[in-house]
């Protein structure tokens, strides 16, 4: 029998250096960047389709994230093993010990690879990187750790290092014992590595036996082991979706796996990865691995450009123009607009910290809002009133729910909407309309075959998210 293969895929993260397009809300994982069709998750997947005995993945995200991920995966036809809820990020070393935990539900027979692998990662040259994990699922069979390191083409600061026993060159191509990990060096310290044919960038992707790397927890790190074993054992099924324990979980070590398992083992070997690899962990390394016109530009969506030179513009929304631009950043959405030196574009995550700290909501949050039935874009907001476009998906239907502080009006522009206001249900078509009044309950449902288009316009003492009191939820939430 075959060994079966299980991609783990890692979709926590917020990707606040890629501001204002990754939020919070929806980060950089669920983007399509470069101009490509799919989400950098689904092109973690999707990817590997080529590779033998390949099982279904396993998703660690957040719980904010859960129908986002769920939605991107059944867009490309991938029905996952298991989709696990973590209730706050504790970094990659839990996370994949509750990945292992859970392949071995497969069998106690069945020992599975796992391929952990990040949702947020580019990779241009797919075949050099299936040839790559091939090699690295050879080492896997010998119980060997095995991670990626990339040649290293630059100085660069944003990435982590990883130091091998030998130098690599053209002609060593093979797996190497690993020495230790440097997370994001300074520039005089990277400069260094690059010299030192030993040090690669660190991938974050790794392949080994579930049972061998528990067994390196149980030996390194056992409070991890254990902590994860409980908040497993103690977790809870919500639809497609298995959560955490919440308060087990919180006991877990906030470490990654390269500290606690990689340095410490005498099986870890990194073997160098050649394949367009990029972490796309800024504006930067973003226009480095897009395609760019004869000078050096990066442009997408409505812009003119007039002598401009190696500069990333793009616009979501508004028509944005660039005149003599030299190494800028020009990003616009609907709501924020970011223009950096390249070169100062890591900063972006400093900014994003400190719109949180004054608590301006553009820091986290876009206009545009996704809900496991579809979203909903606000267009005009004032402290008694707001407008809201709606999108619901085909046999999606909103909670049966009611608001203290507000009203609202429904109009129906495009589709066929199901309307409930408490014991009353009425159906709608474009350019009709109806009333939903203060304290009433009542539902919006999609019984179409396309997607359900309404203007929402809310009028009260308060419109607020959370004026809501939730009674029925087919998708489980409770707030």
């Amino acid at each position: 029998m075959e060994e079966k293969i299980i991609p783990v895929i890692m979709c926590g993260g917020t990707g606040s250096r890629l501001w204002p397009l990754s939020r919070k809300s929806f980060p950089k994982q669920f983007l399509t960047l470069n101009n490509k069709k799919k989400s950098l998750l689904q092109n973690t997947q999707l990817r590997l389709q080529t590779l033998k005995n390949l099982d279904k993945p396993i998703l660690v995200c957040n719980e904010e994230h859960r129908f986002i991920v769920a939605e991107q995966m059944r867009e490309i036809n991938i029905k996952p093993f298991s989709i696990l809820l973590e209730p706050f990020g504790r970094n990659t070393a839990p996370a994949i010990t509750i990945a292992a935990l859970k392949a071995l539900e497969l069998g106690e027979k069945i020992d599975p690879i796992i391929l952990v692998l990040s949702s947020d990662h580019e990779i241009r040259n797919t075949e050099n990187f299936i040839k790559t994990v091939n090699m690295g699922l050879d080492f896997a069979k010998k119980d060997r750790l095995v991670t990626f390191g990339v040649i290293p083409k630059s100085p660069h600061t944003g990435y982590g290092y990883i130091k091998a026993e030998k130098p690599f060159n053209s002609k060593n191509i093979s797996g190497e014992n690993i020495i230790e990990f440097t997370e994001k060096p300074n520039l005089a310290l990277a400069e260094k590595f690059i010299k030192d044919k030993r040090y690669t960038w660190n991938s974050g992707i790794f392949i080994f036996r579930a049972k061998t790397i528990l067994n390196e927890f149980k030996k390194h790190a056992p409070e991890v082991l254990k902590c994860c074993k409980e908040s497993l054992f103690k977790s809870n099924f919500d639809l497609d979706f298995q959560r955490l324990n919440k308060e087990t979980f919180k006991s877990c070590p906030n470490i990654s796996i390269d500290i606690s398992i990689m340095e410490k083992s005498n099986k870890g070997t990194v073997l160098p990865l050649d394949a367009g690899w990029s972490d796309i962990g800024s504006w930067e390394s973003l226009w480095e691995s897009a395609e760019k016109d004869k000078n050096g530009n990066v442009i997408k969506g409505r812009v003119i450009n007039l002598s401009s030179r190696d500069s990333f513009l793009n616009s979501n929304n508004r028509l944005l123009v660039g005149i003599g631009l030299k190494n800028i950043i020009a990003v616009e959405t609907n709501d924020a607009i970011l223009i950096s030196e390249k070169s100062e574009s890591q900063k972006v995550k400093d900014i994003v910290k400190k719109l949180k700290e004054i608590e301006f909501p553009e820091g986290e949050r876009h206009l545009k809002i996704y809900r496991p039935w579809g979203y909903y874009i606000s267009i005009a907001e004032e402290s008694t009133w707001q407008v809201k476009m709606i999108q619901v998906k085909p046999n999606g239907q909103l909670s049966l729910q009611m608001h203290h502080h507000r009203a609202e009006h429904w109009v129906v522009v495009k589709g066929r909407a199901k309307v409930e206001v408490e014991s009353k249900v009425e159906y709608l078509t474009e350019n009709q309309s109806t009333y939903i009044p203060l304290g009433a309950k009542h539902r919006l449902s999609n019984p179409g075959k396309i997607p359900l288009l309404i203007i929402e316009i809310q009028s009260g003492s308060y419109v607020g998210e959370d004026d809501i009191v939730r009674f029925e939820d087919v998708y489980g939430r409770k707030d």
